[in-house]
This record gives structure tokens, C-alpha cells and sequence, in this order.
């Protein structure tokens, strides 16, 4: 049993009442009176509310047996009252801890034997297994006075995954080159065979270059040609798990922000009939999964992204060329994920970049530092502020510079907000794989 507010603001003016009816007798004997009925109504909740069914009420949580880090992950309540009579609920689910949440309270009044669904959503920045414990019920009566409290609900652990939710989306959209649907750039289709391997109707952003004009007269209607790209090409994933990778955006790491987008990355080069693989390095190399088009060579890199954590050191990426050189022996594109914050970072590492650009087509995925970016020409208004402006200005054109040095060795780039990662990287993978030259 548990007393609600509203019992005790009750009681406090009935106080008032006692403490005035000193030198009052009416309201003396109005305070008895209300005293009188308090006790009346808080025995009738009881009553009514405890010997019931101690199942009277009811809770059920149901959502996925895998979360999607750095997703909205859908969480449904199903709430049963068994009473005969309508009841006012206050529901509190215990989340786990990580969340840090303390507005998850719902309150709502349901009918006799009726049935309810409430949602929410949980957004994990990390991951890990996350352990739910009970959902806690407390239900009164339109009087409000005393409340019963309900343990419902089975505690589970619950396994957050690299970001999964959208991966069905990714597949539509490569799979029709409609990227810039979501606000992308188009991307050009270079170096196609002469002739088309089908005609098809033509949707928004197709590359009007393509357009079959006899097939249209034909039709009429718009069709294009769709030409058919080199397949059996080995796409490797590597993720650097050094110190500067521990940079947050948003609550999540750059390293999840590439933990994400390598595993949308496999899928849709796998869509595109190539063979993916993962390797991630620190100091040493550590995880290695071969190339492959298995069926089950998703879930290979789903388990092994799922246990990658950093060790705050200085990246190696000597250990990574040798390692590579050892494992790796076929040509491929290598989506380097890592993160240079200044022109130096990179020179120490360049020496190493150029020899793996030799072997394969090497693309360095790098992030923009978005807290500077709002300083980058502002109007400072004292000497601090134009301190900031200098440094934010210094920082953006060595990423500029970085680029250039990049390009310079053969070496392509691609400079992103965390947030536009995958979608990013993806655009640029079907554009070098459109182009053919890898």
C-alpha cells in the first residue's frame, strides 16, 4: 500500500481546520467530520483495491531481441485491468541504468476490463547487453487517496548491435542509385560498358545521360539504359580503434559512427555482388575477417563489430601494412576509417597510406570537427573569441590540406559530418564502383 499526494494535502488541511476550530466550534466539528470521512474513503480504496486478483493489473513489455546503436528502438507496453471498475495507473518501466532517464512515467486512466498499448523509444549510444528489471504499476481509484503497487514484467538482457535498422532502406536505395532521395548528392556513372545489359522505366535520379531515346519513342514514356557493373571485387572495411577515434558526436564515438556505416557498407556492397571484409587495428592488427559472399557473412561482421572497444592509443599503421601484406592478397578498395586532426597526424601515417595505395584503391574516411565548424567565420567581439576563430580557421584549412596531400599520393578522401557518415560513404563506394577503377 502507498499514499499518494493528494492524501496528504487532505490530512494537512484537515490540520488547518483542527488548529483553527480552537476558537471555533463549527469548524471544529467540520474538521472532525472531514477526519471522519478521510478514514472512510481510504478503508473503501482499500478494500476494493487489495483483495482482489493480486494479478488484477497487468504489464508486458515486448521489443526486439537486438537493439541498433544510435537508433531510435521501439519499446511496447501491453497493460491489462482485470478490475471491475475503472482505475487511474501510473506506470514506471525500469530501463536500464545506461539511459540515465527519469521522465519515463506514464499516467492514464483505463476502463473495466480493458486492454491498453503505450510506446516509446530508447536511443543506445553504446554498445553492450543492457538489462531491463520490472515494470512497477501503481493503480487507485478515482478517489486517489491510496495506491497498490503491481510488479509485472520478466527482466531481460538486451544485446545493442552496430546500427541495423535502416539497413532494408540502404538496399532499396542502392539497388535504384536513389542516394540522393535523402538529400545526397546525384552520382555520376563513369566508365560503362558500351552496351546496356537492360532497359528499364526511368525514376527520379537516374543519370539522364542513359535515357534510351528510341526505346522512349517506342514507349512513350522516359526508359533508360541500366549497364551492368563489375562484380566479385573485394571491399575491405578497416576501422582504426585509436585514441582520436574516441571523439563523441552527438552521445555516440566516431569508432561506433564507423562500426555503423562498415556494416551498411558490406551490405550494400554484398548487394552489389562484391565480396566484403572487416579488419580493425590500434597498436597491433587485431580483427581480420576474409572477403567473402557467403549468406552468413553478415552476421560474421555483425558479431565481430559488435565486440570492438579501443585501448586510447596511438594508432599503428605499420602493423597494419604488414599485416596486410601478410593477409591480404588480392587487389581490392580499402574504406580506411579513421580520424587525422591536423597535417602532421597524417604525414607521420602518409609513408604507410601510399604503399597500401599501391597495391589496392585506398579511400581515407576522416570526420569534420562539427564544434568548430560554428566558429569558423563568426565576427569575434573581444580577443577571446577571435583567439577561437583563428584556431577553428587554422583547424578547417588543414583539413583541406590534408585532402590535398591525399590526393596528392594517389590516395582518395572523403571529409564528412559523423552523422552523414553512412549515408556518405556509401555515395562515394558506388560512385568509385561506377567509375570501375579499382
Amino acid at each position: 500500500m502507498f499514499i499518494r499526494k493528494r492524501l496528504y494535502l487532505v490530512l494537512t488541511l484537515i490540520v488547518l481546520c483542527f488548529i483553527a476550530g480552537i476558537r471555533n466550534d463549527l469548524l471544529f466539528t467540520v474538521a472532525q467530520f472531514a477526519l471522519f470521512l478521510l478514514i472512510v474513503l481510504c478503508l473503501y480504496e482499500i478494500v476494493v483495491l487489495f483483495p482482489a486478483n493480486k494479478n488484477a493489473i497487468q504489464c508486458r513489455r515486448e521489443c526486439s531481441e537486438r537493439f541498433s546503436n544510435g537508433d531510435e528502438n521501439e519499446i511496447t507496453l501491453h497493460l491489462t485491468n482485470s478490475y471491475p471498475f475503472s482505475v487511474s495507473l501510473e506506470i514506471i518501466d525500469e530501463i536500464p541504468d545506461i539511459f540515465q532517464r527519469r521522465d519515463l512515467l506514464f499516467t492514464l486512466t483505463m476502463n473495466k476490463q480493458a486492454d491498453k498499448v503505450l510506446k516509446y523509444t530508447l536511443r543506445p549510444v553504446k554498445r553492450g547487453v543492457y538489462g531491463f528489471n520490472r515494470i512497477l504499476v501503481f493503480a487507485s481509484t478515482k478517489i486517489g487517496l491510496i495506491s497498490r503497487r503491481f510488479k509485472t514484467g520478466t527482466p531481460y538482457n538486451v544485446k545493442t548491435y552496430p546500427s541495423y535498422i535502416y539497413l532494408k532502406q540502404y538496399e532499396i536505395m542502392a539497388t535504384s542509385n536513389q542516394l540522393e532521395q535523402a538529400g545526397n548528392k546525384k552520382i555520376k556513372r563513369i566508365g560503362q560498358m558500351m552496351e546496356p545489359d537492360q532497359i528499364k522505366d526511368y525514376v527520379k535520379g537516374d543519370d539522364y545521360r542513359v535515357i534510351n531515346w528510341k526505346a522512349t519513342a517506342r514507349r512513350n514514356k522516359l526508359m533508360v539504359n541500366v549497364f551492368q557493373e563489375e562484380r566479385a571485387q573485394n571491399v575491405y572495411c578497416v576501422i582504426d580503434k585509436g585514441r582520436t577515434m574516441q571523439s563523441a558526436f552527438n552521445g555516440m564515438t566516431l569508432l561506433d559512427y564507423s562500426i555503423n556505416a562498415s556494416l551498411a557498407i558490406a551490405y550494400v556492397a554484398m548487394l552489389k555482388g562484391d565480396k566484403t571484409g572487416l579488419l580493425t587495428f590500434e597498436r597491433k592488427f587485431d580483427t581480420f575477417v576474409p572477403p567473402s559472399r557467403s549468406p552468413i557473412q553478415m552476421n560474421h561482421i555483425q558479431e565481430a563489430l559488435y565486440h570492438q572497444q579501443t585501448t586510447f592509443m596511438e594508432s599503428d599503421f605499420l602493423s597494419l601494412y604488414q599485416q596486410m601484406n601478410k593477409n591480404v592478397k588480392n587487389r581490392g578498395l580499402l574504406l580506411i576509417f579513421t580520424n587525422f586532426d591536423s597535417v602532421a597526424a597524417m604525414q607521420r601515417q602518409l609513408r604507410y597510406l601510399s604503399m597500401m595505395a599501391k597495391r589496392h584503391s585506398v579511400l581515407v574516411v576522416f570526420f569534420k570537427n562539427t564544434e568548430l565548424e560554428s566558429l569558423v567565420g563568426r565576427q569575434p567581439e573581444n580577443k577571446e573569441e577571435a583567439y577561437e576563430t583563428v584556431i577553428a580557421e587554422k583547424l578547417e584549412y588543414e583539413k583541406r590540406l590534408i585532402i590535398y596531400k591525399l590526393r596528392q599520393n594517389n590516395i582518395l578522401s572523403l571529409l564528412t559530418h559523423p552523422n552523414e557518415l553512412t549515408i556518405n560513404v556509401i555515395n562515394k563506394y558506388l560512385e568509385i564502383k561506377a567509375r570501375g577503377n579499382w
